[in-house]
C-alpha cells in the first residue's frame, strides 16, 4: 500500500526469499535473523514487526530499543503486549523507552483482518507530517 508513495522507502526483512512476491515495491533483504538486520536501519526509521513467532518478536524489540528509532509498531494482542512489558523491563529497558513501541497497531474501529490492520497501519503513517516521513526514510 505505502511501496509507490513518494515520501516513503520501503524495507522488507524476511528469513525467506520466496515471501516477496515479484515487483515488490520495496528493497527486499532475505537474512537468516532478521534481529541481525537491526544494525542496518537508519536510527530514524520507523519498523513494523509482523512476524510468525513471538520469540523473534521480542527479540527484535529488544535489538530496536538498543539500537534507536523513530518509530515501532508490534502486531499482537494487549495480552501480548503486557507480557512483552515485563519481559523487556527484565531485560534492562526503562518503561518510557518500552513506551515509545506501539502494540497492538492498526485501528480497532477497522477489525482485526490481516488487511484491516494493514490499512490501518498505513493510514497512521499517512496522518504523519511530511517533514518526519521525508526524514525517516533518510
Amino acid at each position: 500500500v505505502l511501496g509507490p508513495l513518494p515520501d516513503f522507502a520501503l524495507t522488507w526483512v524476511d528469513i525467506a526469499a520466496d515471501r516477496f512476491p515479484e515487483g515488490a515495491q520495496a528493497r527486499v533483504l532475505p537474512v537468516p535473523d532478521p534481529a541481525d538486520a537491526v544494525t542496518l536501519a537508519p536510527k530514524d526509521a520507523q519498523h513494523l514487526i509482523v512476524t510468525f513467532s513471538h520469540a523473534l518478536d521480542q527479540e527484535l524489540c529488544h535489538r530496536l530499543l538498543n539500537h534507536g528509532f523513530q518509530g515501532c509498531g508490534l502486531i499482537g494482542s494487549a495480552t501480548k503486549w503486557a507480557r512483552f512489558r515485563s519481559r523487556l523491563a527484565a531485560l534492562g529497558h526503562a518503561p518510557d523507552q518500552i513506551a515509545r513501541i506501539t502494540c497492538p497497531i492498526g485501528d480497532p474501529a477497522l477489525g482485526k483482518h490481516p488487511q484491516a490492520i494493514a490499512i490501518g497501519v498505513a493510514a497512521a503513517l499517512l496522518r504523519q507530517p511530511a517533514v518526519a516521513r521525508v526524514q525517516a526514510t533518510g
